[in-house]
C-alpha cells in the first residue's frame, strides 16, 4: 500500500515512491494523472486550479413542455430577498416588521413601553399577522385618508430607493419572469414591493400593479384581459390603503362570487409555479382565494421551485405538496443556483409557446396535455 503526498508549494513537489519509479508503466500513469487533476477531499480541481463546471440540473419533463400561457407564476418573498439582499425587509415577514418597528421608532411614533412589547413580541415569535396588524393600527390614526397616517411614511422608508438595490443576478430572475409574462403567463405575488415592476421600467416596459381592493380589475385579470399586470394579494407599499393582511380584509372580494369564481378557475386550469415560496400555500390569503373552493386538487399539477437543502426538510415538503396538487421540483443546492436554471426553463418554455397555443377550450391543467406533450417530445 502507498499513498501520494502533495506539499503546499506545487504539483511539482509530489512524492512518488521509489518502487513506481522502476515501473516505467504506472509512473507515466500517475504523472499523467497528477498533470490533469488534483484530488483534495471531495473536490477534484482541473490543472489550472479551477473545479470543474456543474453538470446543469434536469428540467421536469411534465414542466417543461408547458406553455407561457398555462402558467400562473406565484412569487414569493425568496425572490425578492435574491434581487436586493441588502434589505432586510424583503426576506420574511418577521424582518419585514422589524423595519416597519425600527422606522417607526425612527421617527419617534411610539412610546417607549410600546416599542419594548412589539419587540417583545417578535423576539418571541408570537402571531406575526397579529403583531403586524397592531403596528399598522397604531401607525395609522382612525381616518379613512391614507395620506394622514404615518405608516405609508414608515413603508416608503423600509422601501426607500428599491432600484438602486437589486444585483445582477436577481435582475437576471426578474428577466425570467418578465420574458414569461410577455409571452402569456400571469404574474401575482405575496410581496409588497414593486421590483418585478420597477425592472420592466428600466427595461422600457410598463407593469401595472393590482391589489384586491380594485375588484374590476381583479376579474380583468383573472380574465387574462390585463396579462401585463402583477397581482399583489396582500397589497403593494405604494398603495398603503390596499395593503391587508388577513382575508377578513377582503370581504369585498370574498363576497363577489364572479370575482372568486374566476381566481379559483385559475389553479383549477391552469399550472402555478410557485417561485421562492417555501410554505405560501399556508398562508391563510392564498388559501382563501385559491384553496378553499377547489375540489381534487390532488388531480391537478402545479410545480414549486426550492433548494434541496436539508434532504429530510425536503422530502417533507415534497410529500405535503403532493396532496394540494404541487410537485416540489429542486433548482439546485444553492441559493445561486437558482437563476441559471430558471433562466433555463424559461427559454424551453418560452420556446414551446412560440410553436402553437392549445386550442379554445382545451384543458391545460392535469397530466394528460403534459403527457400527450412529452411523448413527442425529444428533448
Amino acid at each position: 500500500m502507498f499513498t501520494l503526498s502533495p506539499t503546499p508549494c506545487s504539483l511539482n513537489s509530489w512524492k512518488v515512491p521509489d518502487i513506481l519509479r522502476r515501473k516505467t508503466g504506472e509512473r507515466l500513469l500517475i504523472l499523467n494523472w497528477m498533470a490533469s487533476t488534483v484530488s483534495l477531499g471531495k473536490e477534484t480541481l482541473l490543472e489550472d486550479g479551477m473545479p470543474p463546471a456543474k453538470k446543469p440540473r434536469k428540467l421536469l419533463p411534465s414542466l417543461k413542455t408547458k406553455k407561457p400561457r398555462e402558467l400562473v407564476l406565484v412569487i414569493g418573498t425568496g425572490i425578492s430577498a435574491a434581487v436586493a439582499p441588502q434589505v432586510p425587509a424583503l426576506k420574511s415577514w418577521k424582518g419585514l416588521i422589524q423595519a416597519l418597528l425600527d422606522a417607526a421608532i425612527d421617527f419617534d411614533l411610539l412610546e417607549d413601553e410600546e416599542s419594548k412589547r412589539f419587540q417583545k413580541c417578535l423576539h418571541e415569535d408570537k402571531n406575526l399577522v397579529h403583531v403586524a396588524h397592531d403596528l399598522i393600527q397604531k401607525l395609522s390614526p382612525r381616518t379613512s385618508n391614507v395620506r394622514s397616517t404615518f405608516f405609508k411614511d414608515c413603508l416608503y422608508e423600509v422601501f426607500d430607493d428599491l432600484e438602486s438595490k437589486m444585483e445582477d443576478s436577481g435582475k437576471q430572475l426578474l428577466q425570467s419572469v418578465l420574458h414569461l409574462m410577455e409571452n402569456g403567463a400571469l404574474v401575482l405575488t405575496t410581496n409588497f414591493d414593486n421590483l418585478l415592476e420597477l425592472y420592466a421600467a428600466h427595461q422600457g416596459k410598463h407593469l401595472e400593479s393590482l391589489d384586491l381592493t380594485d375588484e374590476k380589475k381583479v376579474l380583468e385579470w383573472a380574465q387574462e384581459k390585463r396579462k401585463l399586470s402583477v397581482l399583489h394579494i396582500h397589497g403593494v407599499y405604494t398603495n398603503p390603503s390596499g395593503i391587508v393582511l388577513h382575508p377578513a380584509g377582503y370581504q369585498n372580494v370574498l363576497r363577489n362570487t364572479e370575482v372568486m369564481r374566476e381566481i379559483q378557475k385559475l389553479y383549477e386550469n391552469k399550472s402555478f409555479l410557485f417561485l421562492g415560496c417555501g410554505w405560501t400555500v399556508d398562508d391563510t390569503t392564498f388559501q382563501a382565494l385559491f384553496l378553499e373552493a377547489v375540489k381534487h386538487k390532488s388531480d391537478l399539477e402545479h410545480f414549486m421551485l426550492v433548494r434541496r437543502g436539508d434532504v429530510d426538510e425536503f422530502k417533507k415538503l415534497r410529500e405535503n405538496m403532493l396532496d394540494k396538487g404541487i410537485k416540489v421540483i429542486s433548482y439546485g443546492e444553492e441559493y445561486a443556483d437558482l437563476p441559471e436554471y430558471f433562466e433555463r426553463l424559461t427559454s424551453e418554455i418560452a420556446m414551446r409557446g412560440r410553436t402553437g397555443v392549445p386550442k379554445e377550450g382545451q384543458q391545460l391543467n392535469g397530466s394528460a396535455t403534459a403527457h400527450a406533450e412529452i411523448k413527442g417530445c425529444s428533448t
